[in-house]
């Protein structure tokens, strides 16, 4: 069996891309607590949108405020962030604690993976219609969707590495 070039080059592609993500599941295995929370950028200013922020989900203002408190897509795309960093910290509590709540961890997995494709879509409507209704509405849900993400981690922190918890307060 002989290979075309292109089918070379398509198998040259993937496996190169397959090494970077092994180089990169390496490199987020070996993260330290403190280079997790350096990586979390705390400039979303939860507490303006959110009462309890960063103990209990739910917003307590407008999309507006939500807009303007974010500082727009700027807000978006840190949430986007974070949501990955959250997702670091989840499985690093998984990997680095006994007894862990696998339920609670599988749920802020799922939560990070959701806001980043809701933050994704998100920014990809605002290039498309820049900052209309319907997309300070999106960043609103994306926020709402961060603060419950941020209760339940700031629950799976408590009740495995409570030590961890005033730094991750702190930096959230």
């Amino acid at each position: 069996m002989q290979l075309s070039p292109l089918q070379i080059v398509v198998l040259a592609v993937i496996a190169g891309f397959f090494v970077l993500w092994l180089v990169a599941q390496r490199k987020r295995r070996g993260q330290t607590w403190e280079s997790l929370l350096t990586r979390l950028n705390p400039s979303l200013n939860g507490r303006a949108v959110s009462e309890y922020f960063p103990w209990k989900e739910g917003l307590s203002a407008t999309p507006d405020e939500v807009w303007d408190n974010m500082h727009g897509l700027k807000g978006v795309f840190t949430i986007y962030r974070n949501a990955q960093v959250m997702l670091d910290i989840a499985d690093f509590v998984y990997r680095n604690y006994e007894g862990v709540d696998l339920t609670l961890v599988a749920g802020i997995r799922s939560d990070a993976m959701q806001i980043r494709s809701a933050a994704m879509a998100t920014m990809l409507q605002w290039m498309l219609s820049n900052a209309t209704e319907s997309v300070r509405t999106n960043a609103f849900r994306v926020m709402s969707m961060y603060t419950g993400m941020t209760a339940r981690m700031t629950e799976l922190l408590q009740a495995n590495a409570n030590v961890a918890l005033p730094a991750f307060v702190a930096a959230a």
